[in-house]
């Protein structure tokens, strides 16, 4: 079961850093995320989200992958690879998987303007890792599905050199 943490940040680049960082730590294996999102407000009081992961493309390419498959069993390769795409981004389009979208808009419209928050639905991680390379961004923990002792261990590491 994956971990929900959403991290507050002072401003959209540093939650844009962090989301880089993410992915970084990724390729190390040291983070595993099965959704992230980044929602912001400008200035002006205007909310801006911005998923990360997208279950239309990710169901196009492996609707497609299948789809050339069953095509070439039948010699209508890219046939079954178009069909398989098509039925695989319908299907991912009708897929809300990850972070709630609903709730990712709630917790922006709570945020003052100028700042911004990270979305991490985290499958497993190496905390201790993670919250070294996050700690310079300087996050405050706005919510998490964790524990309350795990939040509050979270929250103490992060703001513990």
């Amino acid at each position: 079961m994956a971990d929900l943490v959403v991290l507050g940040f002072s401003d959209k680049e540093k939650a844009d850093a962090v989301l880089r960082l993410a992915k970084d730590l990724s390729r190390q294996e040291l983070l595993d995320l099965d959704d992230a999102a980044l929602a912001w407000r400008t200035m002006d009081g205007k909310i801006h989200v911005r998923q990360s992961y997208n279950p239309t493309a990710t169901s196009a390419a492996g609707g497609a992958l299948w789809g050339t498959l069953f095509g070439m069993l039948f010699l209508m390769p890219v046939f079954g690879a178009a069909v398989g795409a098509a039925t695989g981004a319908v299907a991912g389009k009708l897929t809300d998987v990850g972070i709630n979208d609903a709730f990712v808009k709630e917790i922006a419209a709570t945020l003052e303007p100028g700042r911004a928050a990270v979305f991490a639905l985290v499958r497993r991680s190496t905390p201790d890792r993670v919250r070294e390379a996050v700690r310079p961004f300087n996050p405050s923990v706005i919510r998490t599905s964790l524990t309350k002792d795990r939040e509050d261990e979270l929250v103490e590491a992060l703001h513990t050199g």
